[in-house]
Parts: structure tokens; C-alpha cells; sequence
């Protein structure tokens, strides 16, 4: 077992562990992260057993070792959790199998990522009606943000667990149980929260997360959970011998799905993929959520405090530590962020471009616990120079 500040001292480990370290800083985990080693070997080994035996026979052990390993990261059964892939995908499919009627409504924030926002607007194609939370500050939504759009057709509310510019966390326990007491459902995209901070489900009906950020799993993998109570009434969105009964592979007359989230899972699924998730998951619980969110903080105050010292406005500088994610966003009103970027890119660091509604140009920071102190301060360095 591997802790993290057996990690952190020793540089040989880590770069062992983390090959992109090898190569670069690498600062950039809330978009898509480089695998690590074990995720990476993983892979390697199904693909290489898979030349010796048929694809799903080499995976199978590692696709029901992923299930469990995702349900106790996330404190749910293995029963409710499905293999879908990106986030996206598991978000559309919440939204087409949802059992909405003409004149409901459903509430989303429309100032999340794409992807939260999408799915819901094309439920206007069927006759529901689609509300925006209004938050105060971009990203930073409360409870009454969310209640003020409710009303007796208000049937779902599909929010982000952590908003992807402004790296503020929702309060996914006291929003849900709010919902809960109404008889609304709860819909998180949980893809920048999961891996780096614990993520309650207490209170959420669905949630769904790519790998490929803060899990530190491969690209088209992900998980969906979607809780027992549900999965009488969240109609699949495919149909195929995966997720149907076909005893010896023969069609029945009937559709009979299998009595888990799995009926979610309508086809053969992308085995290396969930055996590299898998792999990443182990890693998570191996150096601890709890251990790596308090890192994350540590590292958040750390580029905080050089970066406003020195002009740059950090964008949503809240004190509320409870509120932060894993990234730090920023600006300056003097400063030519693109060509700091490619400043920081030609040296080998790489952090995130991004521009919003205003296209103002921003710099997001998302180091994860590997990172160290010593990569932090070179990128500060290159920023200030």
C-alpha cells in the first residue's frame, strides 16, 4: 500500500507512478488527465491476454472487479452501479429514459458545462418545460437558488457537483435532502468532484462521472449510478443481450430486464477501458479521498496565495474552504494570459485556457495530489516572469 507522503518524498516512486511527472508538470486534471502507470499496465495486461482468448473472457474478471471496486469508492451496492462510459453519455441517458409528461418541468443551471446543459434542453422537444437556477455569483448556487424554480411539476433537478470554470462544490447533501422532502429527483454530474472530494448519494437519485479527470482513468470510461428506487422507472435508452434476458442467446417475446443497473448496459462495453478504470479506482481508495481532498486544499492555498499576491484576481476567491474544488481560476486585467500559456506550455507546464460568456480569457489551475510543491512553484515562477 502506497501512502501519499510516501509519495511525495520519494521522487522515484512517483515518477514510477506517474510517468507524465517524466515529462512535464502537469496541472491540468479538471480536463483530461495522463494515466498513471498502474491503469496504464492494466490496460496493456487485457489487451495482451486478449491475444490469446476471446476479448470479453480476458475482461471479465476486471469489468465485475470495476463494479465493485466504483461502489465502494462511491458508498453505493453494485447493483446500482452501470458501466457507460463518458458522462455525456450517462446524462443523456437520464434524460431520455426519465418518465417526464407533457407540462412538467425539469431545472438545470444553465451556466454549467455543456454537458450539463444539453440533455436537459432537449427534453423542450418533448413538452417539458426547462428552468435555469439564478445564482448570485457564477457557480455558486444555494439551496433556496434551486427551491425558488421548483413548483408541483417540477419532477427533476440535474446540477454539476462542482462547477468547471469557477471550482465552486455544490452542497450535493443539503440540496438533495431538500428535493428529497419535495418528491423531486436529483440528477448530479459528479465527473469534477469524484476522485478528489467525498461525494454524498445519500440523497441523489442519479449521478454520473467520466474517468478521465480526477479518477485519473481512461478517456470513454465512466460510471453511472443510479439508486434501487429508480430502476423500475428509468426506462433504458438501449436494448441489446446485455441488459435483456436471451437464455442461450435466443430472443424471447418479451423484454425482461436484468434486475440492476445493468439493464443500463445494453451491449458489449468498452473492456479496456473499465479494466483501466478499475486500476484508477484502486489507486483513489489506495491513497485515501479524505487524504487526497485535504491535499488538493493544501495545494489550492498555495496557488492562491503567490497568484493574488502578485495582481491576478482569482476567480470566486471565496474563503468558504468547504465550497472549493480541486481547481483555481484566474485572471488579470494587464497580463496577456494566452501568451502566458504558451509560455508555460513551451516549458513543459500545462494548465488550462478558458474563456466564458464574456470571452475574457482565464487560466485554470487543477494540480492533483501527486503533484508537488516544488512543480507549483515553477509554474508560478513561469506565470510571474
Amino acid at each position: 500500500m502506497m501512502t501519499l507522503t510516501e509519495l511525495l518524498q520519494d521522487e522515484s516512486l512517483r515518477r514510477r507512478e506517474f510517468p507524465v511527472a517524466n515529462e512535464q508538470i502537469y496541472l491540468a486534471h479538471a480536463g483530461v488527465s495522463p494515466l498513471p502507470n498502474r491503469v496504464a499496465e492494466k490496460m496493456r495486461s487485457v489487451l495482451v491476454a486478449s491475444q490469446s482468448i476471446d476479448q470479453d473472457t480476458a475482461a471479465r474478471d476486471a469489468v465485475e472487479a470495476t463494479r465493485r471496486t466504483v461502489a465502494d469508492l462511491l458508498g453505493v451496492s453494485p447493483e446500482e452501479v452501470a458501466l457507460t462510459g463518458a458522462t455525456s453519455n450517462a446524462l443523456s441517458l437520464v434524460a431520455s429514459g426519465f418518465p417526464f409528461r407533457e407540462g412538467d418541468n425539469a431545472v438545470m443551471y444553465r451556466d454549467s458545462y455543456p454537458s450539463d446543459v444539453y440533455p436537459w434542453l432537449a427534453l423542450e422537444s418533448r413538452g417539458v418545460e426547462v428552468r435555469s437556477v439564478h445564482s448570485s455569483r457564477l457557480g455558486r448556487i444555494a439551496v433556496s437558488d434551486v427551491l425558488a424554480q421548483i413548483d408541483d411539476r417540477t419532477r427533476l433537478v440535474a446540477l454539476d457537483s462542482c462547477h468547471f470554470l469557477t471550482g465552486l462544490r455544490l452542497d450535493v447533501t443539503a440540496i438533495g435532502a431538500a428535493l428529497r422532502s419535495r418528491g423531486v429527483a436529483f440528477c448530479v454530474d459528479g465527473i469534477q468532484t469524484v476522485g478528489a472530494f467525498p461525494l454524498d448519494l445519500e440523497s441523489v437519485d442519479f449521478m454520473a462521472a467520466g474517468a478521465h479527470k480526477w479518477l485519473l482513468g481512461p478517456s470513454g470510461s465512466g460510471v453511472l449510478y443510479v439508486s434501487r428506487d429508480w430502476q423500475d422507472r428509468l426506462r433504458p435508452n438501449g436494448w441489446g443481450w446485455h441488459n435483456l434476458a436471451c437464455s442461450g442467446f435466443a430472443a424471447l417475446d418479451r423484454l425482461e430486464y436484468r434486475s440492476s443497473a445493468r439493464r443500463y448496459e445494453p451491449g458489449t462495453a468498452n473492456l479496456v477501458g473499465i479494466a483501466g478504470l478499475g486500476a484508477a479506482v484502486d489507486l483513489i481508495r489506495e491513497i485515501g479521498v479524505p487524504e487526497i481532498a485535504r491535499e488538493l486544499a493544501r495545494k489550492r492555498v498555495r496557488l492562491a496565495s503567490a497568484l493574488s499576491g502578485a495582481g491576478f484576481d482569482i476567480f470566486d476567491g471565496t474563503e468558504d474552504a468547504a465550497s472549493r474544488g480541486g481547481m483555481l481560476t484566474v485572471t488579470h486585467s494587464e497580463r496577456d494570459l494566452e501568451e502566458r500559456f504558451r509560455v508555460l506550455g513551451e516549458n513543459q507546464v500545462q494548465v488550462s485556457l478558458r474563456t466564458f460568456r464574456s470571452a475574457e480569457k482565464y487560466l485554470r489551475f487543477s494540480p492533483h495530489f501527486y503533484n508537488t510543491d516544488r512543480e507549483l512553484d515553477t509554474a508560478i515562477e513561469l506565470l510571474l516572469a
